[in-house]
């Protein structure tokens, strides 16, 4: 069978007519077969003709010229929505600020463009390009549209119709007041007695207000809206989903105001409140050339929003006051870094540094900004000492508010995991939120667009001290130190975190004591250890039960120094093994030793030094809901260090440390401890057996006691011969 299709620009009358002429063509050559009689041919020819005559006389009304029609009153509409990623999607090149909403769905200009392909988020979620989940709208009508005519009857000098929009004088009192036009103002004075309820606006009016009262104060004209609809009964639409959209039927007709209600936790500037008619008339634009020939009923919106998401870094350092190596500023380049070393019982610095996201309004107001701090076993926090400071500028040297614990902006929780890890978690009160978002200090101007201490700089500096223990991580293993970031906007169903750590190192000196004979007392030796590169002596404590000595400070004086004795060991060795110490160059020194042994000569040297390695910090696969950070889009140019637009996170991945160690200059291989390589610097000291002095006898020493005895008694006697022989003269 043959099939026949319409074009769908060819009129129906044209397609039936081609059809028509297809099924004579088909009996006629069925009856020239003798297949069909000429009388029933004849009875399906006049039915046809009949149908076309009826199709060729002009219908009153179609559907299609419905919506060209003046407004069908009794119709109501719709409000469609797409919502995507303005920033990402310039920054890849498929989509530009050229694009003209029409009003009209668009297909393959828009959502097979921004939509995209599906990818898997970090969070385990799906998303679609670059579409936004999570976004809220409300609206609410401000107006009915009302047709006004007047003539010279009404003080005119011609005859006049236009188009109003009528706002209630109570209910729309708010929203006139935050576009500067309370009481009236810029009204259409000649349509008050319409209803003198009511104001009457032409749309220019509305339309130059709302732009200029955003243009002066974009936060101020935001907020405000968003309180007017949440104030008047204003509905909200379902949060966007996994392609962006969402939909709001059964829409009555009028003017609607159209603000972003929620955002999730990436935007950072919500799209300006806006006015839409519902039904519209067309407009000519990138997806649509009627303009100005009909209505349109069924909206579709193509809002933009831009993203970002703050920064987060964690560097550490070893306390000035515990020979840190800087200059004890509170600079924040002084002497930090995502690795270091430290003694045990020394204080370490922290400081955990994050730039805000935007804060344009209430919808982009932060409701969850938290810290979750965690050390390794083995470190401490000195609590109390946590303090919160703003700065205005990334490198943190003009200060806008410091906070302390006691001034109630944020609290501060301490915990212990499982794996007995300290947990610190930073969390901003209410009050600490309300500053953040809404705070003059920083922005202060009439046409001011960021809010509060958006795009400022926190640092949270605290300090933490490494036990003397077997608890700490000895060697190229480190001590890890992570912080979690998590934080919210207005739609807190969506939140994202972000996370860094550093890593600090410490080592140990494991010495092997032998005596030349087998024979000497260990208990009988005695080694101090010297710090050379920082000029102090090392105090440390013995574990009795490990045999174990551990850092537990270092003093200046030598008097109060520990002097180190060596453990004796199963195999009838003595041991000093000592952890707990930085990478530095020591001298260790033997100031006693069994008798009849020769002490060394002079000191050790033994030389512990670090280096960079391949190994990097995996902080982005713990990153397990970074919506951001772990997106396939964004995470490769993260990790390359490219330029993310309105993303300030810094490409954090940096490597850790391995150590090694020299003996008197002579490269030693460092021992491991609890399967962590490199942790302890290993060397062997003998003492050798002492010369003897030369042996007489017993029949000498007799003599000699004699000899002494009788050279006494004569010396007395001759002293008492001179005595006398004086006093006689």
């Amino acid at each position: 069978m043959t099939a026949y299709y319409c074009a769908r620009d060819q009129p129906w009358l044209f397609c039936f007519s081609v059809l028509s002429q297809s099924y004579v063509n088909k009996y006629y050559h069925l009856s020239m077969k003798g297949k069909i009689n000429m009388k029933k041919l004849t009875k399906i020819l006049s039915l046809m003709l009949a149908l076309t005559l009826l199709l060729s006389f002009p219908v009153a009304v179609s559907a299609a010229e419905l919506e060209d029609a003046p407004i069908d009153e009794s119709r109501t509409g719709s409000l469609t929505i797409y919502k995507y990623d303005l920033t990402n999607a310039e920054k890849d090149g498929v989509w530009d600020s050229s694009y003209v909403s029409t009003g009209v769905f668009d297909q393959t200009g828009v959502n097979d463009v921004l939509g995209g392909g599906e990818s898997a988020l970090g969070n385990g979620e799906t998303g679609y390009g670059y579409a936004i989940k999570g976004v809220e709208f409300s609206y609410v009508q401000v107006a009915d549209i009302v047709q006004f005519s007047e003539s010279e009857n009404d003080s005119r000098t011609d005859s006049h119709v236009e188009v109003l929009y009528a706002i209630d004088k109570t209910k729309g009192a708010d929203f006139l007041k935050a576009l500067n036009l309370a009481d009236g103002a810029q009204r259409y004075a000649n349509a008050d007695a319409l209803d003198e309820t009511k104001y009457f606006y032409q749309s220019d009016v509305l339309i130059d207000a709302l732009a200029a009262a955003l243009e002066s104060n974009s936060t101020v004209v935001k907020n405000a809206l968003e309180a007017y609809i949440a104030a008047g009964g204003g509905a909200a639409m379902p949060l966007t989903d996994s392609y962006g959209k969402t939909q709001a039927t059964d829409v009555a007709l009028g003017l609607y105001l159209v603000v972003e209600t929620k955002v999730p936790e990436m935007v950072v500037t919500t799209t300006d409140p806006f006015l839409v008619s519902v039904p519209m008339t067309s407009v000519n634009g990138t997806n649509a050339t009627d303009g100005g020939t009909r209505w349109i009923y069924d909206i579709t919106l193509y809002p933009k929003n831009l993203t970002g998401i703050p920064s987060l870094e964690k560097t550490l350092r070893e306390n000035k006051n515990d020979t840190g190596k800087h200059n004890g500023s509170a600079g924040i380049t002084d002497g930090f870094a995502h690795t270091g070393t430290a003694s045990a019982g020394d204080i370490v610095d922290y400081q955990i540094i994050s730039t805000l996201p935007s804060i344009t309004s209430e919808s982009t107001y932060l409701s969850c900004y938290t810290f979750v701090d965690t050390l390794s076993k083995g470190l401490t926090y000195n609590k109390g000492d946590v303090v919160l400071e703003f700065f205005t500028d990334a490198a943190c040297t003009d200060s806008v508010a410091k906070w302390t614990e006691a001034d109630g902006k944020f609290t501060v929780a301490y915990n212990t995991t499982d794996a007995g890890e300290s947990v610190m978690t930073i969390e901003m009160t209410a009050a600490g939120l309300t500053e953040i978002n809404t705070s003059k200090a920083v922005y202060s101007g009439a046409s001011m667009v960021n809010s509060g201490y958006s795009d400022c700089t926190v640092r949270i500096t605290y300090a933490a001290k490494m036990d003397s223990s077997s608890d700490l991580v000895f060697g190229d293993k480190g001590n890890d130190n992570k912080v979690v970031l998590t934080w919210k906007r207005s739609c807190q169903n969506y939140y994202d975190t972000l996370v860094d750590d550093c890593h600090v190192f410490t080592y140990g000196i494991d010495l092997t004591k032998l005596f030349s004979d087998g024979k000497g007392d260990f208990s009988k030796v005695e080694f101090l250890i010297q710090n050379k590169t920082d000029n102090y002596f090392v105090k440390a404590e013995l574990n009795e039960i490990e045999g174990i000595y551990y850092v537990v400070d270092h003093v200046t004086d030598k008097a109060e120094a520990t002097h180190f004795v060596p453990v004796k060991t199963a195999d009838a060795q003595g041991r000093i093994i000592v952890k707990g110490m930085e990478d530095d160059t020591y001298t260790l020194t033997e100031v006693r030793t069994d008798s009849g042994y020769v002490m060394l000569k002079q000191g050790i040297d033994v030389v512990i030094s670090q280096k960079n390695t391949e190994a990097s910090c995996g902080i982005y696969g713990a990153d397990v809901l970074g919506l951001i950070q772990n997106d396939p889009r964004y995470a490769d140019i993260i990790k390359d260090n490219g330029d993310l637009h309105n993303m300030p996170q810094k490409h954090l991945e940096h490597k850790l440390l391995t150590a090694s160690a020299t003996v008197d200059g002579k490269k030693v291989t460092m021992l491991e401890d609890n399967g962590s390589a490199n942790a302890e610097a290993p060397l062997t000291v003998v003492n050798t057996s002492g010369f003897d002095l030369p042996q007489t006898g017993d029949h000498g020493t007799w003599m000699f006691t004699v000899g002494g005895i009788v050279l006494m008694a004569s010396a007395m006697v001759m002293i008492f011969i001179a005595c006398r022989k004086e006093s006689n003269r």
